[in-house]
């Protein structure tokens, strides 16, 4: 697949673009995957450029695997770039962590007129990195947030457990469930330690043209569920001009992707890498598939509205 690369040295972002066959005028930037240029990058770019849109990939940096002290000042180069590359519509999408950065990017850069947040959050929460330490593969790193603007953390809700307890909190956890991964009591615990304040909320009123947000009950790593609602309530008692849908689904687990974008990245075995990873996709996978299947019909919709769309 041929793709322009950007470097954060040279260009100001790290990340890589992939112009559709078809030509268009729009382009999403898709937070998906470690590395702009990886499998699971490369995965969702083949499944958005089948709905005939130009793909921009982002990453933090080159084998960088945590979030921290982000600066949103390169999302905002990428919309420049874009933008001088006659793209006029310009979209955001990520999931997990980075579903949380589109919706901050998005409430700061009004160019971006799609967003799709994908098991959200409603609020900025503190930095960490992944890798090894002490024998932990993720910790917080103390005083950074998950992003930055203008050389300044933006507001975060701290964890109540530090390194090494937030990784042990985490295994520990993930051993007692039987997922792979599963970091809702840190999520939790830290929420009743320290109730987010306004600063810390993500300004989701600010948010232009369409905004879809997805998420499951069964979601394991935090309350996405609760999350979304939340935004919801915020936006009902806010003015706000964006479109909103929102999507909260019995059974989906975490990885609330499009069933097309599965069958991309995993042509065989898709359900049952996700009933190995989450002990709910093992009790519930036909909700789960069922539930991917919808995904898949509302973004493949939405994205389609959004590129008629007069905005």
């Amino acid at each position: 697949m041929k793709h322009l690369h950007f470097d954060i040295e040279q260009d100001g972002f790290y990340g890589a673009y992939w112009a559709c066959k078809t030509p268009s005028n729009c382009a999403i930037i898709a937070m998906i995957g470690d590395d702009p240029e990886d499998y699971m990058a490369r995965s969702c770019v083949k499944w958005l450029l089948k709905q005939d849109i130009n793909v921009l990939t982002m990453s933090p940096a080159k084998k960088d695997y945590g979030h921290h002290n982000y600066p949103l000042e390169r999302v905002e180069t990428a919309i420049h770039w874009l933008k001088k590359h006659g793209i006029r519509k310009i979209g955001i999408v990520g999931a997990s962590t980075t579903g949380t950065l589109v919706l901050t990017a998005a409430t700061y850069f009004s160019d971006i007129t799609l967003t799709i947040g994908m098991t959200p959050s409603d609020f900025i929460w503190q930095g960490f990195m992944q890798g090894k330490k002490d024998g932990c593969k993720e910790w917080p790193i103390e005083g950074e947030s998950l992003f930055s603007y203008q050389g300044a953390p933006l507001p975060y809700m701290p964890f109540v457990y530090q390194h090494p307890q937030y990784w042990q909190c985490v295994e520990s956890e993930s051993k007692r469930n039987g997922d792979m991964i599963n970091s809702w009591k840190l999520f939790d615990d830290s929420e009743k330690a320290h109730p987010i304040t306004e600063a810390e909320f993500i300004k989701v009123e600010n948010i232009k043209g369409k905004l879809l947000l997805i998420g499951a009950e069964d979601d394991v790593l935090w309350d996405t569920a609760k999350y979304i609602r939340r935004m919801e309530k915020r936006l009902a008692e806010r003015p706000h001009t964006c479109e909103v849908e929102t999507a909260v689904y019995p059974y989906a687990t975490h990885f609330v992707f499009p069933e097309g974008l599965m069958k991309i990245m995993l042509p065989v075995g898709a359900s049952l890498f996700v009933k190995m990873a989450f002990q709910s996709a093992k009790k519930h996978p036909k909700e789960c598939k069922s539930a991917r299947v919808d995904i898949d019909r509302r973004i493949t919709a939405t994205i389609e509205s959004w590129k008629k769309a007069t905005i």
